[in-house]
């Protein structure tokens, strides 16, 4: 759990969210039923989804919500999201198209070849 954020804190979160998360909810939704999609990623003991994949699904729902209704949950889901694509994007493969690590990206919410 992370410390109580303030509300700079919380617009310069939500900034960099918005700059990274290049999909929108309803481009995130059709992309995370698709069979690429559900190819890549780590699962967790017990679990058939992905990681990747379930935070796309949480993704969506923050995607959806007004500034006002995010919770710390959400922002700590937020920071999680950022971290993931600055760490994948920095791995970038020579070649990006139908890789696994742009359908990876893809599953969080960023598609690197936008």
């Amino acid at each position: 759990m992370i410390a109580t954020l303030d509300e700079q804190e919380k617009k310069e979160i939500r900034h960099t969210f918005g700059k990274l998360i290049n999909m929108s909810a309803s481009t995130l939704t059709k992309w995370l039923q698709t069979e690429e999609s559900k190819s890549v990623g780590q699962t967790k003991d017990g679990h058939k989804e992905s990681i990747g994949h379930q935070s796309g699904k949480r993704i969506i729902d923050i995607l959806q919500k007004k500034v006002d209704e995010l919770t710390e949950s959400d922002y700590e889901h937020i920071q999680k999201v950022i971290g993931y694509v600055k760490r994948h994007s920095a791995q970038r493969p020579e070649h990006v198209a139908d890789s696994n690590w742009t359908y990876s990206l893809k599953n969080w919410g960023h598609d690197p070849e936008k």
